[in-house]
């Protein structure tokens, strides 16, 4: 019998046994509200006349004539909030309010998922508390501002890195104090089950409608697509309609200082442990011990993944490749300036990428990149480093 909280060897439930009835009210919650008739219709309600989905598919003229194929961007920056975050958020957020819970704590690096996850706390008339680390708060001041605006407490971590290994750290233990009022809303397909699960099927919107979308406007699926991956939310939503299909498909890690400095590329360069609670690839030294992971974009600065990813690319299905600060702020400036995107850090590890799997295709064939949030965050970063003005 297949183990449900198990993709092959990875995932599973290593936490504390306090956590444990909360883990199984959850999944009995996922598994019995959100396939639901009025859990369905006020998730449609959320997604389609809040949050603005369907988001766009858009040819990419100039990307396409420089890269030597067909080239589309997947939209998710012109989702409410500015990025991918806000779907799993909502559908999170809305399975709570329908279980009785009314404090919403949350984790962030790049402050998307925070932000997301305060959005949907206000919508909600729900607490919001989101746990940050001292250096994603330096880097990403924007969005700490956004979150408090929208009411939502942002906590500062100081202990370890001060980045976001360390906010799920607090949040963790947070939520193991206050389960009976409170939801931990992680915001990608990492920690124990049913978390992994749970979050990828939110997300799936992002691929099903990239399959409606393409075969609309070619007539057939994509020969690639690309996306980006730290914990990998975005790259699990839009590959897994494709999984049972010929599509290639590819995940960007972060290549940080390079092979011989510091890095986030967990798939590329990790190998297999435990931590927040699952059984994955990790960072880590001979003895077990967590590396401080690094990365341009806070978002990929961890030293995990999915444990899905840790599936897929043991089997080979997804073809993971790091990539470099250098090459993502190279692929930042490019978009910017070739067709007036200005894509998020994260976002531009997946179009550096793609440019080398383009490489490899021909004039007519289809490389789609998930664009899965927007780079207002990171310009004043963007700016210092390149020694512009803003």
């Amino acid at each position: 019998m297949t183990d449900p909280s198990r993709f092959g060897v990875y995932g599973g439930r290593f936490v504390p046994e306090t956590l444990m009835a909360a883990l199984e009210e959850l999944e009995q919650g996922f598994r019995t509200i959100v396939p639901g008739n009025e859990f369905r219709e006020e998730m449609k309600y959320y997604l389609h006349e809040y949050a603005g989905r369907k988001t766009p598919l858009t040819f990419c003229r100039n990307v396409s004539r420089d890269f030597g194929c067909r080239v589309y961007l997947k939209r998710e920056d012109l989702l409410h909030s500015g990025a991918h975050k806000l779907n799993n958020a909502l559908g999170q957020a809305l399975l709570a309010k329908f279980m009785g819970k009314h404090r919403l704590i949350a984790e962030t690096g790049a402050g998307q998922h925070g932000v997301a996850t305060a959005i949907a706390g206000a919508v909600l008339g729900m607490q919001v508390d989101v746990y940050m680390g001292e250096e994603d708060i330096r880097r990403q001041g924007l969005n700490v501002s956004r979150m408090k605006m929208l009411g939502a407490r942002v906590l500062p971590v100081s202990s370890g890195s001060r980045t976001l290994k360390d906010a799920i750290n607090e949040a963790l233990r947070d939520w193991v104090t206050n389960v009976a009022t409170t939801h931990y809303l992680i915001g990608s397909v990492v920690g124990p089950h049913p978390f992994p699960t749970m979050v990828r099927d939110f997300q799936t919107v992002i691929g099903n409608e990239t399959r409606d979308q393409v075969m609309e406007k070619e007539g057939r699926l994509p020969d690639a697509i690309v996306a980006c991956v730290g914990g990998g939310s975005n790259a699990i939503g839009i590959f897994t309609p494709f999984l049972g299909e010929d599509t290639r498909l590819f995940g960007a890690e972060a290549g940080g200082e390079g092979p011989e400095g510091r890095h986030g590329a967990t798939l590329c360069r990790g190998r297999p442990g435990v931590l927040h609670g699952t059984y994955t690839y990790l960072i880590q030294d001979a003895f077990g011990q967590i590396l401080e992971s690094h990365s341009i974009s806070a978002g990929l600065d961890y030293p995990g993944v999915g444990p899905e990813h840790s599936f897929l690319r043991d089997s080979g299905r997804v073809s993971y490749h790091p990539v470099t600060d250098r090459e993502a702020l190279d692929a930042f400036l490019y978009l910017s300036r070739s067709e007036g995107i200005i894509p998020a850090l994260e976002s531009a590890h997946a179009v550096s990428l793609a440019e080398k799997v383009a490489s490899g295709l021909e004039k007519d064939d289809v490389l789609v990149i998930n664009l899965s949030g927007r780079g207002d965050k990171d310009v004043a970063q963007v700016a210092s480093m390149t020694g512009d003005l803003l």
